[in-house]
């Protein structure tokens, strides 16, 4: 069955990327309780928000006792990223069912969508391309929760005096050098790291929102330059 083949073909192609996946899932399961979540709410949130990223700023966020609108905001523009990654795949996907374009979306990561668009630009759309994006976002999304659940079991035996913090900003510095493949992506990420640092001091993490900001103007403008 071809839409059973092509499921499959996205969790083989998801594979690699799921290894380093789950410990970062794990980090999170333990940053959360240190932050003062429940087990119930660090595991829901995987569940319910399913983004790395946005589940670790609010963790340091909710420790940090910000306000919501805070949260919401930072949270907006840390997935700022996730309508470029829509925008792409939208022509690839323009004929689904709402069902299935609200699925896909829900399951739509910095993961899955690396090796979904590599194959519909590669090899075309067809009938059952779309169970390509499905087998590589549910993949990640079952281990996600695996790894978040085993984070938060094993976070409850993990001393506070043990700081995790540091795992975070090292676990996206791997996931972003390898793709600064250009003037504007490197413009946009050297902007927003100098940023960063010198608004590190502000209170609730808004020197993140000033960075991320600054990161997409200085891109933006850096590729429209070219």
């Amino acid at each position: 069955m071809e839409s059973r083949k092509a499921f499959w073909d996205g969790v083989r192609a998801e594979f690699p990327l799921l290894v380093g996946v789950f410990p970062f899932g794990m980090i999170y399961g333990a940053l959360a309780l240190n932050a003062g979540l429940s087990v119930p709410a660090s595991q829901l949130m995987s569940s319910i928000v399913f983004g790395g990223s946005s589940q670790f700023v609010t963790a340091q966020l909710v420790h940090e006792a910000a306000p919501e609108l805070v949260i919401i905001l930072t949270i907006a523009v840390v997935n700022l990223r996730h309508m470029l990654y829509s925008a792409s795949l939208a022509p690839y996907l323009k004929d689904l069912s709402l069902k299935w374009k609200v699925l896909l979306s829900y399951l739509l990561t910095d993961e899955a969508y690396a090796p979904s668009i590599l194959k519909y630009e590669k090899e075309g759309i067809t009938p059952t391309s779309h169970w390509f994006l499905l087998g590589a976002g549910f993949s990640l999304w079952f281990i996600w929760q695996i790894s978040t659940a085993l984070g938060v079991f094993l976070g409850k035996a993990i001393p506070e005096s043990w700081h995790l913090d540091f795992a975070l900003p090292l676990t996206f510095i791997a996931m972003v050098v390898p793709i600064l493949k250009n003037r504007p992506m490197v413009a946009a990420a050297l902007s927003a790291g100098v940023v960063a640092l010198l608004a590190f001091s502000l209170p609730f993490k808004l020197g993140l929102i000033l960075a991320a900001l600054t990161g997409i103007a200085v891109g933006t403008f850096m590729e429209g330059r070219q």
